[in-house]
């Protein structure tokens, strides 16, 4: 099965509202391949200006976090309706940092995915191993668990809408690339766990991701991989001209 493939390019918690615009300004004169899909994950301060910028353009963008609830007394939270009410149209859920600094649980990771996909957003769900359980042998039991949690709470019926990024922990922002057999490998566990749930031919349409220190240079060597759709991006990301040619290199 042809599956689209996609980039996601996670800010982070950077540029402020003057460097996202002049990014902006940048990317949206950018070509890009006409088969991919093209994500933002911005902070939620540059939002509006995504609503702005990209509105007339092919690239979509969404939010790095938000709460499972609809509305309420969650100070300091942002819940998916005014996430929709400014364009977005993904989010991410378990991003390793949410999981490892704020201790998000499997369990919150799961309400979370569920939370969007009842909201009509789509949730790019990404997991992986810490360098510990890496070296303990425990990578394969790791991303099971992890998906296997989301998936629980996912009707199949929902499941199409689903996005996955394989991101081993230790190889986030470290510099330390993991090795396309590392990559290819992690991904393969997290379809091989949505197929158990699912069956073969839904878990062949879902896209998985791979995210680890993704740069211009090493991108191809990923998606060069059977099972890798793409890439989730973050410092190579915070740049258009880097962003850009990353994707372009990923298109090949």
């Amino acid at each position: 099965m042809s599956r689209v493939p996609v980039f996601g390019g996670n800010w982070k918690m950077n540029l402020d509202q003057q460097e996202a615009e002049a990014f902006l300004q940048d990317f949206i004169n950018q070509q890009f391949p006409s088969s991919c899909e093209v994500i933002l994950f911005p902070s939620f301060t540059n939002l509006h200006l995504m609503q702005k910028y990209l509105k007339a353009t092919t690239v979509k963008y969404g939010a790095q976090n938000f709460y499972f609830e609809e509305k309420g007394a969650y100070t300091g939270e942002v819940s998916l309706a005014m996430l929709k009410s400014m364009g977005c149209t993904h989010v991410l859920t378990g991003h390793s940092e949410r999981r490892e600094i704020f201790e998000e649980s499997d369990e919150m990771v799961a309400k979370k995915t569920a939370a969007a996909l009842n909201a009509g957003l789509t949730p790019m769900v990404c997991v992986g191993e810490s360098l510990e359980e890496r070296k303990k042998g425990l990578t394969k039991v790791k991303i099971r668990s992890q998906v296997e949690r989301v998936l629980q709470e996912i009707p199949r019926a929902q499941g199409a809408s689903l996005l996955f990024a394989y991101e081993p922990i230790w190889a986030i922002g470290t510099g330390e690339n993991a090795s396309e057999e590392d990559a290819r490998s992690g991904v393969e566990v997290v379809r091989e766990a949505i197929q158990e749930a699912y069956g073969a031919q839904l878990a062949d349409s879902i896209r998985i991701t791979y995210g680890g220190s993704v740069k211009p240079g090493n991108i191809a060597s990923y998606m060069a991989q059977e099972g890798i759709d793409g890439g989730l991006v973050g410092g190579a990301s915070l740049k258009s001209a880097d962003f850009h040619q990353l994707i372009c290199n990923g298109m090949g």
